[in-house]
C-alpha cells in the first residue's frame, strides 16, 4: 500500500506535468505564411549563419530609423 508522501509526490508530479503539457505551445492551427511579407523572410539556414546570407539586413516596417 501507499504511504501518503508517496501519494503526494506522485500527485504532484502528475498536476505539474500536465500543466507543463497544457501550457506550452501556440494556440490556433499552424499555417505557413504564403502572402509577401513572408517572401521576405529569412529561411532557418540563412538564420544559423548569418554571414553567409546577404549583407545588409532589413528594418521591420513599423521600426524608426533613428534612436530616440
Amino acid at each position: 500500500m501507499l504511504r501518503a508522501p508517496q501519494i503526494l509526490v506522485r500527485t504532484l508530479v502528475l498536476a505539474a506535468s500536465a500543466a507543463a503539457l497544457l501550457g506550452c505551445g501556440q494556440r490556433g492551427p499552424l499555417y505557413l505564411p504564403t502572402g509577401p511579407a513572408a517572401g521576405q523572410r529569412a529561411t532557418l539556414p540563412e538564420t544559423l549563419t548569418p554571414s553567409s546570407g546577404s549583407a545588409t539586413v532589413p528594418a521591420p516596417a513599423g521600426a524608426a530609423s533613428t534612436p530616440r
